[in-house]
């Protein structure tokens, strides 16, 4: 067997030129692995004005685009590595490579794999479900204890439920200090709305020393019961959970007692029954 001529400056350019070519591999997988880690974000904006739309996290794009990273970070370091071997065979004047590139095989046969997953992804998520009233009336003002509200279902009409509320705030001489139609402003610009009113109401007595010991429960107060219609014609109302409240803003427990003993719940579950 004879030895391979010296290797010249062609040789070594070469080889640059390939190094630099995987650089770029390198650069361009992580670059593209950033952009569908973020592609669930762009989903659900593509989403967003759907009527009834709910978000969804697209958690496999994101590991989709980290994989894509971490292969490009692989690339641009095992490249670097391949090309320092390669020049020191070249200044050997080792023998002339007769192989395919291991690394080029690998990296086409990731993106491959890479690609046929992410396209199974999309078939998956390529359209959001048509928003369908008649399939959403259960999901209607549900109880959703994650949010802090809590929901229940009144036996009258929303004006009943309204005009029960009122005279019970009266009674106890709190005030009132707004009822808001939501539905009868929607009316008033031209759009539809089911029924749904929003009380507002409170004790500056009462509410003044939870503010001025937890200032942030201002964001929350005066209180608010929501009474609306759903699609079925059943009425729900709607209140904020003490509980949630005192865990959002840290009431003290002797000033949480005195926010129970507003009783909100009792209020509305007297208005619903």
């Amino acid at each position: 067997m004879t030895d391979r001529p010296p290797s010249g400056t062609s040789d070594y350019l070469a080889a640059e030129r390939t190094f630099l070519a995987w650089i770029r591999t390198g650069l361009a997988l992580m670059g593209f692995g950033f952009v569908v880690a973020r592609f669930g974000l762009f989903l659900q904006a593509l989403q967003s004005g759907q009527p009834g739309f709910q978000a969804r996290p697209y958690g496999l794009s994101f590991w989709f685009g980290t994989g894509l990273i971490l292969l490009g970070v692989a690339v641009n370091a095992f490249c670097a590595w391949n090309h320092i071997r390669l020049v020191h065979e070249l200044e050997r004047g080792g023998p002339t490579v007769h192989r395919p590139s291991a690394l080029a095989v690998a990296v086409a046969i990731l993106l491959a794999a890479l690609g046929l997953a992410m396209a199974i992804y999309l078939i998956s998520v390529r359209e959001p479900r048509p928003w369908d009233p008649q399939t959403t009336k259960g999901d209607f003002m549900t109880p959703k204890p994650d949010n802090g509200i809590v929901t229940i279902p009144s036996h009258y009409s929303v004006d009943g439920t309204v005009k029960r509320i009122e005279e019970t705030l009266a009674a106890k001489d709190v005030k009132l200090f707004a009822l808001i139609d939501h539905s009868g402003e929607a009316e008033k610009a031209g759009l539809q709305m089911r029924p749904t009113k929003l009380l507002i109401f409170g004790n500056p007595k009462a509410g003044t020393p939870w503010m001025v010991a937890t200032p942030s429960i201002a964001i929350d107060l005066p209180m608010k019961i929501l009474v609306a219609e759903d699609p079925d014609s059943k009425v729900w109302v709607s209140y904020n959970d003490p509980g949630y409240i005192q865990a959002r803003h840290h009431l003290p427990p002797e000033l949480f007692r005195s926010y129970t003993a507003a009783g909100v719940d009792r209020l509305a579950a007297k208005a619903a029954e």
